[in-house]
Parts: structure tokens; sequence; C-alpha cells
């Protein structure tokens, strides 16, 4: 190079290598265009979200067209030269480059590492670029989520702080520690091999019955499919409607009583009611064929009948959580068919009855998906817990797997002992043909929502029947049950209706008792329930705080008289005390 070559000289090759690179593609983009210059392109490949061809079943039904997509070339053009002008940026900085924005290059050691800062900061400039191009995509909305999500999924996994050659703080933790961070990270690997799962806490810190699920109570009944546990007064009188938690069958329920001082469970006790749980049996091959009505009949309406006989009471108040909440509503509709009521309330907290909005989930959910499952599971066998685990720890994957892949093994870190993370990891295994039945007839054909549509324990389901008073509560940033999927409830239960929204997640939002004087919720006091959540939103005022208490002085005006707390576990005839809660089944692993 000479000398007098200015610095847009010295780049004019790296320029020249990346405008031949666009236009190679840009020719290879024509050659596929479609009519009117666009270019279309089949999905093919395995991408993330794509099972296995149907047509590797005997008797499987046709696959039905791959979609197509297309994308303007002026677009794409635009989207050059925005890349060429951030690349030229880059390249002129060199090692003086800086990964900004991003918590994954904000230690020290990546700006103090310039090779390390500058592939970083080509990373972040590529993973934007992507992002531009699935973005300018022309194709129907589930295929444009589709590949905002392999995008998103390519690059968390191609990002260099997974590397320990690129991963500048990993380097220097090896330098400093003279090789022992790299010892202790084989260990993690080989012992999160062994145990099957990346660990996300210190597993060894926590023990069901221990330090976590640690309210005092007993099993009272059981089948099986579930335990139910009656919890300790903690008032000397108790309100005499009961109150029956069903937790979701995905996961263990102790989510509901992790700590003392986080513990729904126990507010509810010292709120005054005589509280009830159903801890669901984690599935064996014993239960390999157990079906929807299986899990309807013979566990949550046995559960609402086995509480109104313990506590004598016509009426109870129930409260259904997630895929719970879910179960609970189809057991009143089924209930209510048969003339029954036996709900003096309904609480749904982050519940779909309506699956029109399922948000990023839905991107995994389609006819040749549902055949798959269906082929594979729906007349027997099990879902293995760490497959639903994974799933929703990938709708974060930066957060919920290469962070503990980072640190685990790169950094050889133990991870700290955190409670809710143990539960995260403490997984549940499914019944195929429960599991098939519910993708089909929810998920992916949203049939719940629809009068008469299903018939479950034989008869015709219609959720309208449910005219009981309901709390309805959504999570504003829940990525498992949206917001605006959760609202939907609103416009299917007949009866008189509170609604609330919360701040924070599926999990942190439900799990917020008034003590720790976090986050905030939103109340609508005029009654109304326009039929979108963002118009309901409208008309909603925030509110500081928990909205537990909301909820609790809602319970209280259904929960009937006081009466003396029992001095004993079930009813000392039929239902007695079968060992202490949290019970056996919560502890059996999957």
């Amino acid at each position: 190079m000479k000398q007098q070559d200015t610095g847009a000289d010295a780049f004019a090759p790296f320029q020249k290598a990346l405008t031949q690179g666009w236009t190679q593609a840009m020719e290879a983009f024509q050659k596929a265009a479609g009519p009117g210059g666009s270019a279309a392109f089949d999905v093919g490949g395995t991408p993330l979200w794509q099972l296995p061809q149907m047509a590797q079943f005997p008797g499987a039904a046709a696959m039905p067209e791959l979609p197509k997509f297309s994308i303007d070339p002026e677009q794409l053009q635009s989207i050059q030269q925005q890349y060429l002008s951030d690349a030229t940026d880059l390249w002129r900085r060199g090692f003086g480059a800086r990964p900004e924005g991003d918590k994954r290059f904000a230690a020290e050691a990546w700006g103090s590492n310039p090779l390390a800062a500058f592939s970083a900061a080509v990373y972040l400039l590529n993973g934007r670029t992507m992002m531009r191009m699935a973005e300018a995509i022309d194709a129907d909305d589930k295929t444009k989520a589709r590949l905002r999500f392999a995008v998103e999924q390519w690059m968390a996994a191609a990002s260099p702080s997974n590397s320990l050659a690129f991963n500048a703080e990993a380097q220097k933790k090896a330098i400093d520690t003279q090789g022992e961070s790299i010892a202790k990270g084989i260990q993690n690997l080989l012992h999160d091999m062994k145990q099957g799962h990346v660990s996300m806490t210190d597993e060894s810190a926590f023990e069901v019955g221990r330090n976590v699920a640690t309210t005092e109570g007993a099993v009272v009944f059981e089948n099986d499919y579930f335990q139910l546990l009656e919890y300790k007064p903690l008032t000397a009188k108790v309100y005499e409607r009961p109150f029956l938690l069903v937790p979701p069958c995905i996961n263990k329920f102790y989510i509901l009583d992790l700590q003392p001082d986080n513990s729904l469970i126990r507010y509810a006790n010292e709120q005054g009611h005589r509280v009830f749980v159903v801890s669901w049996r984690n599935p064996d091959e014993s239960l390999a064929q157990a079906t929807w009505d299986d899990y309807i009949e013979n566990a949550a309406i046995k559960a609402i009948h086995t509480v109104q006989e313990i506590s004598g009471s016509k009426q109870i108040n129930t409260l259904g959580f997630c895929v719970g909440g879910t179960i609970l509503s189809t057991a009143l509709a089924v209930l209510a068919a048969r003339g029954e009521k036996p709900a003096a309330s309904v609480t749904l907290l982050t519940t779909f009855l309506d699956f029109s909005d399922t948000g990023i989930l839905d991107i995994f959910v389609d006819e040749s998906m549902v055949q798959y499952r269906e082929m594979q599971l729906g007349k027997g066998g099990l879902l293995p817990g760490g497959d639903l685990a994974s799933t929703f720890s990938f709708l974060r994957p930066n957060d919920l797997v290469w962070n503990y892949v980072v640190g685990n093994y790169l950094k050889g870190e133990t991870p700290p002992a955190f409670d809710l993370l143990y539960w995260n990891s403490d997984a549940t295994n499914l019944p195929g043909p429960f599991y098939a039945w519910y993708l089909r007839n929810t998920y992916h054909e949203n049939k719940l929502a629809k009068p008469g549509a299903l018939t479950v324990c034989g008869e015709k389901v219609d959720l309208g029947k449910i005219d009981i008073p309901a709390y309805i509560y959504g999570s504003r940033e829940d990525h498992i049950v949206p917001i605006g999927g959760a609202y939907t409830s609103t416009q299917l239960l007949t009866g008189k209706k509170r609604f609330v929204m919360g701040a924070s997640g599926h999990i942190a939002g439900v799990i917020n008792p008034p003590a720790k004087n976090k986050r905030s919720h939103w109340l609508r006091e005029d009654g109304k329930f326009p039929k979108t959540q963002p118009e309901w939103l409208a008309g909603a005022q925030e509110q500081p705080g928990s909205w537990w208490t909301d909820w609790a002085q809602w319970l209280k005006g259904h929960a009937g008289k006081q009466i003396p707390a029992p001095k004993g576990y079930g009813n000392g005839k039929a239902y007695k005390a079968i060992e202490p809660a949290p019970g056996r089944y919560v502890k059996a692993k999957a």
C-alpha cells in the first residue's frame, strides 16, 4: 500500500469483495425470481421447527405444500447498502471497534482484547443484517415468525462468546486461575451430560420437602393420577367454602410453594382459607395410555368431588394455573353439562381457554407436526419432560441456554442456588395420548373455545356454561401465555368477571407476594370487557405492588362465613392423612 493512500483507498479491496459477494447473491436470487422480479424459496433443509417428513411413516397423510416466501429486490439492495456502510465504519475502526449494547460482551475483558472485541462487533453486525432480511420477507405470518425464530436461534448459537477461542472473559479467567477454570468446566460438562440437562442452578442445594415445598400439610387422597394435599390451617377460623388449586401437569405444583415468603399456598392459608392442592403424578409407563378424558374425570373432577366430601361444603372455590386452568375449566364445563355447579368461583392464572393467540409457540404447531406427534404418541407412550423443558428454554436461548453453557463450561462456574430455577429443572413427563389430544384440539384447532365442538367425558363442552364469578389474571410480558391470549377468557366465561394484568412474565408475574413490594398491576373498575386486551388496557389504571391483595379481597367475597378451623386432616372417616405433604408423587423424577 502506498503511503499516500487514504483510509477510503485502504478500504477499497474490502469493499470490492463485499460488493462482489452481494452481487453474486443477487444473481442467484434473480435466477430463482418469481413474477415481478421477486425471488421465491422453498423452506428446505431441516430447520428447528420442522419435524421428520410424514412420508417416512406408513399411512401418513400427504404432506402439505411447504411454505414459500419472497423478498423485494429493492429492499434487499437497501439492506446491502446499509450493511456495506456499517461494515465500512467497522473496518475503519479496526481493532478499536467495541461490541456495544449486548450484555454478553459487557465485561472489561472484551474491551481489553481487540481481536475478541472485533469478532463480537462483526457478529453483532451480521446478526442485525440477518434480522433485517427476515423482517423484509414477504410471507404469511407463521412463515415470517419461523424465519425470525430460526435467525434468533442461529445467532444465539453462533455468538463468539460461546467459544473459548473468542471469549475474552473466559480466556482471562483461565489465565488468572492457571487453568483451574477449564478443569472445572470439563467436570461441569461431564456432570451435566450424566444428568441429561444443562445445570441452571446448584441443584444439590435443594430438596423437595426440606427447603422447598415446606408448607405443613398432608396427603388425604391419592389415585393413579394425583395426590390431594390438604394444608394445616394457620388461623383459628377458616371460611366455610374450601379452596382447591389445580397447578399445571407439565410442571410440579411447588412453584406455588417455593419458600414461605413467596408461597401462594401459604398466603391463601394465612387469609383464612382451607387449602387443598392437586399434586400430579409424574407419569411412568403405567400411565402411557392416559388420555385427556382420564385427566378430567379421574383427576380434576375427582379432586373437586373429594374436596366437597371432605369439607361437607356443596360449593368450593377453585384456582387453575396455566394448563391447570385449562383442565379445571374443562372439568367445570363437563360438570355443568351434567347439571352440577360445584364451584362458587374460579380463578385462572396465565391460562389459555381460547388458543387463537398463542404467541411464539404457534411456530411449532401445524398439521404435519400434529400428525407426527399423533403417530408417535397418540396410541401410547410418554413425552419426556426434558423435551418440554428444552422447548421452553429455547424460547429465550441466550438467557436460558447459552448463558449457562458459557458459565458452566467455559468459565468453570457453579451456578448460584436459586429455588425457581431448581423447580424449572425438575421436569415432568406427559402421557402421549393426553399430549396428542391437547395439541390438536387446543393449540392447533382451538376447539375448546367453540361451544359444542368437543366431547369430553361423554359431554359436549361449552365454556359459556361456566356462569360463576371468575378472576382472570394475565402477565404483561408472558411469552408462554401472551397477555392477549389470557384476556380472551373474558369473552368466553359468562359469569361476573374481574381481569387483572400483572407486570413481568409467566412465573415472576404470578409469584409476586405483597411483602416484596415489587412490580405493579393494572385494574379496570368500570366492569367493561371490550373485545381485545389493548382496548381493555386503555381504560385501566396502574396500581403499585402485587395483585395478590386485590385477589385475596375478591376471593373472600365468595368464601362464605367463617367457621372453626378443623383439628386434623381429611374428615376423620373416609379420608385420613396418608403421608405428610408434599407427598411422594412430587418427588418422582422424570
